[in-house]
C-alpha cells in the first residue's frame, strides 16, 4: 500500500468518526449549543484534525445530511430496481414501499429544525441549503420517474411535484412526532402522500 493511499485512509477514517460524533452530540445538545471542541472531544480528536477536514459545524452538517439523502436515495433506487423484478401491483403498494424506506427518525428531526432555523439566521446559509434540496429532489424525481412507469402513469410537472413531496413529508413527521395518536397520524401521512402522486401524476 502506497503513502498517498494510507493518507487517504486515514483521512476517510477520521471523517467517519467525526460525522458520527457529531450526530452523537447534535443529538444530545443540540445543534446550536454544540461546539467543535464537544465534536472533537466526542470522536478522540484535536481542534487541528478538525479543521483539517471541516471549514465548520455548518460544513460538517452539510456533509451529514447529504450523507443520509444519499443512502436514502440509494436505497429507493435499489427498492425500484427490485420492483421491475417484482412489480408493485398499485401506486398505493409503491407508495408505502417508499415510506418505508423513510421513517420518521424523531433524533434526526430534532437535529435538522435545529440547523434549519440555525440557517434562517445565517446569511447564505439558504441558499445553500436550497441547492443541496434542488439536487436530493431531482435525483429522487428520477427514480420516481422509473417507478412510475410500473403503474402506467407519468409526472405531470416535476418542479411541483418535488415541492408538494417536501412540504407533505416535513409537514407530516412533524404531526406523527407531536400528535397523541402516530398511528393516526402516519395514516394521514400515507393518504397525503398517495394524494399528491394522483395529484401531479397522469396516465402515460
Amino acid at each position: 500500500m502506497t503513502g498517498t493511499s494510507k493518507v487517504t485512509r486515514r483521512r476517510a477514517e477520521t471523517r467517519r468518526r467525526l460525522l458520527d460524533a457529531a450526530l452523537d452530540v447534535f443529538a444530545e445538545k443540540g445543534f446550536g449549543r454544540t461546539t467543535v471542541d464537544d465534536v472533537c472531544a466526542r470522536a478522540g480528536f484535536t481542534r487541528g484534525a478538525f479543521y483539517s477536514n471541516y471549514v465548520s459545524l455548518d460544513e460538517l452538517f452539510l456533509s451529514v445530511w447529504e450523507e443520509r439523502s444519499d443512502s436514502f436515495l440509494a436505497a429507493a433506487e435499489a427498492t425500484v430496481s427490485d420492483a421491475e423484478e417484482d412489480p408493485v401491483a398499485s401506486i398505493e403498494e409503491g407508495v408505502d414501499r417508499l415510506l418505508d424506506l423513510a421513517p420518521v427518525d424523531a433524533r434526526w428531526a430534532r437535529i435538522e429544525w435545529e440547523f434549519t432555523a440555525h440557517a434562517l439566521r445565517t446569511p447564505g446559509l439558504p441558499e445553500v441549503m436550497a441547492s443541496r434540496e434542488e439536487r436530493i429532489s431531482d435525483l429522487l424525481l428520477r427514480i420516481l420517474e422509473r417507478a412510475l412507469t410500473q403503474v402506467n402513469r407519468r409526472i405531470v410537472d416535476r418542479e411541483a411535484f418535488a415541492a408538494a413531496l417536501i412540504a407533505v413529508h416535513d409537514g407530516t413527521a412533524v404531526q406523527v412526532l407531536i400528535e397523541s395518536d402516530p398511528v393516526a397520524a402516519k395514516r394521514r401521512r400515507r393518504d397525503l402522500f398517495l394524494a399528491v402522486v394522483n395529484s401531479y401524476t397522469e396516465p402515460s
